[in-house]
């Protein structure tokens, strides 16, 4: 079955957005770097460093899996694992992602956070049809 070019509205996106945030990590270029590091270094058998290399690399695959119909399922699954990650500073440390601990004033990095909700929305866009082209669930 062939991908319909609205699809790729939120395919391409999502490619840019992972592809290339991924890559800033390895490179050592990434904005978020100290975020991730932070965020990361309770967790065992690597250091935070090449923690922060499997994620940068992680998201990298998420990012090309996205662009081929016959790889969702693979970009679904490392996404959603991804993204139980990318929540974490918000409750691990709440006083980078808060202003004065608020919920309802998030930092910058806060806010880089919480605009994931979109991601995980055209995912799951994703998925449904995804879903629907391989007949698991019916078309409305």
């Amino acid at each position: 079955m062939s991908i319909k070019i609205n699809e790729y509205i939120i395919r391409i996106p999502l490619f840019v957005i992972f592809f290339w945030f991924g890559l800033l990590k390895p490179l050592g270029m990434s904005a978020a770097e100290p975020l991730v590091l932070d965020t990361v270094n309770w967790m065992p058998f690597l250091s935070p460093g090449q923690w922060l290399n499997v994620i940068g690399w992680w998201e990298v695959i998420i990012g090309l899996a996205f662009l081929f119909q016959k790889t969702t399922n693979i970009a679904l699954i490392l996404l959603f694992l991804q993204m139980s990650g990318t929540f974490m500073p918000l409750f691990l440390l709440p006083e980078v992602t808060f202003q004065n601990l608020n919920p309802f004033t998030p930092t910058l990095e806060g806010q880089y956070i919480i605009k994931n909700i979109l991601i995980i929305a055209s995912a799951m866009i994703i998925a449904k049809k995804s879903l629907q082209e391989k007949k698991f669930i019916k078309t409305s």
